[in-house]
């Protein structure tokens, strides 16, 4: 029976989808540290809350992981969520063996946010409210609909917020603590540039999803692929790929990232989609490709190329308006989005607006931040101007500095020094040795944790 496997949080729910299918399992992403098991769920859905059907009448513990406990109920819906969010076409373990790895993945996150408190480690409020305004406007609703939503769904705002903060929490002790456990010496990067993985390229990818069902006929596999093709038409045409995405993608854990799944070494990408995008220039859109989950339409948002030791820095303005107790988010957004619409209009320019409107000190240069490297920007920022082609206008975008408007200007391919050619390589030697640093953290906080199992009533 496969085994889920442990997550990192960012751009995980493309490979669930791609192999899924052939292997049986829902999470076996490429970046997924071996420890089962973390599901991939968008972050914009927790799997912590209230779902219908769900019977909440009896409850139980199951087990207590440094006297902190896990119930019935904490299995049962997280077990629901996850065959709700399969991908099309996933092999999904009985479902008793499903509970018996989700309490596995439950006893492994109580275990590791108890070490993030011992380490003092926390979200405050203004990072949660921050990653919450994002959520809704990634899905286009003001805070108040997004609470209506939810409502309307059986799901419950204070829980909902609760949930985030354990993924945020986790996320953050995970990075600081695995991390810091692999060393990269000079040896390791002159071995690295000395062997194949010279010659490698990194790309970072996006994509929409069109499913096709296991039992398709012919006729309707065709009519996918038309409708696949005319959305990669769209995209060609300059249409906001983040917003194809949102509008027709099969694959929902992605749809809040725009399809964008970030920068990962070819070797660990799937080769249909290397293949694809092999000539494509950045920022382009590839031909359709066919997978076991369906087929793709793909863009190449950056590339990375090791060999000719060149990356893609892109070139931006954006519009800053500052939340305060006498602006809210909301009001912050709607008075963006009558910035945008007469940006789009051709009422004003954006470099106009830029230096009437922003709160930030680029106001001067019409909103111009220059050329800048992938990671330089807070990921709400990066991960909406990567989503963006040239001449194109995102929609408000939510930062811990408040709420922005981004205009990608250019993106260009430029040769790495000499330092920045061995940061390169370690920043990839770092990634092929998170796994196994992960796994070995893991084991050793769950060796070192009480955990009391029980028996049902």
């Amino acid at each position: 029976m496969t085994k889920f496997r442990f997550v990192r949080p960012i751009h995980c729910a493309l490979f669930a989808a791609l192999w899924a299918a052939d292997t049986g399992s829902i999470a076996a992403a490429e970046d997924a540290p071996a420890v089962a098991p973390r599901i991939p769920v968008p972050r914009s859905f927790t799997t912590e809350l209230k779902l219908e059907g769900v019977q909440t009448t009896s409850d139980y513990i199951v087990a207590v992981v440094n006297q902190e406990p896990i119930t019935h109920q904490d299995i049962e819906k997280r077990v629901s969520r996850i065959i709700a969010t399969a991908a099309p076409g996933a092999r999904l373990p009985n479902r008793d063996e499903l509970r018996r790895q989700v309490l596995d993945a439950l006893i492994d996150e109580k275990v590791q946010l108890g070490q993030a408190k011992t380490l003092g480690m926390d979200i405050s409020d203004s990072e949660l409210d921050a990653a919450v305004e994002n959520i809704a406007t990634q899905n286009q609703l003001s805070l108040s609909e997004l609470r209506a939503r939810m409502k309307q769904d059986g799901l419950d705002f204070d829980r909902y917020r609760s949930s985030l903060k354990e993924q945020m929490l986790l996320e953050r002790v995970r990075a600081r603590e695995v991390t810091s456990r692999i060393q990269i010496s000079d040896e390791d990067i002159d071995a690295f540039y000395a062997g194949t993985n010279a010659a490698g390229v990194a790309y970072n990818l996006a994509h929409i999803l069109i499913p096709v069902p296991d039992k398709a006929t012919t006729a309707q596999i065709e009519a996918l692929r038309a409708q696949a093709e005319d959305l990669r038409a769209r995209a060609a045409r300059g249409e906001s790929f983040s917003e194809l995405v949102k509008a027709y993608s099969g694959d929902p854990t992605t749809k809040a990232q725009g399809g964008v799944i970030g920068m990962r070494p070819a070797t660990r990408l799937p080769d249909v989609f290397v293949d694809a995008v092999k000539d494509v220039k950045v920022g382009g859109i590839a031909p359709v490709v066919r997978s076991s989950a369906g087929f793709h339409v793909v863009k190449l948002v950056e590339r990375e190329n090791t060999a000719k030791a060149t990356y893609t820095q892109q070139r931006a303005r954006h519009i800053l308006l500052r939340t305060s107790a006498t602006l809210s988010p909301d009001q912050a957004k709607a008075r963006m989005n009558e910035i945008r619409r007469q940006i789009v209009d051709g009422q004003a320019s954006f470099a106009q607006m830029a230096r009437q409107y922003s709160e930030d000190g680029s106001a001067m240069r019409g909103g111009d931040l220059g050329w800048a490297s992938p990671g330089q920007f807070v990921p709400e920022f990066e991960q909406a101007l990567s989503a963006l082609q040239p001449g194109q206008v995102s929609q408000p975008v939510v930062s811990r500095f408040g709420v922005h408007l981004i205009q990608l200007i250019e993106r260009r391919e430029v040769a790495l020094s000499d330092q920045q050619k061995r940061e390169a390589a370690r920043s990839v030697l770092r990634e092929q040795r998170f796994d196994a640093a992960y796994d070995e953290w893991a084991r050793e906080l769950r060796a070192a944790a009480w955990v009391e199992m029980r028996d049902a009533p």
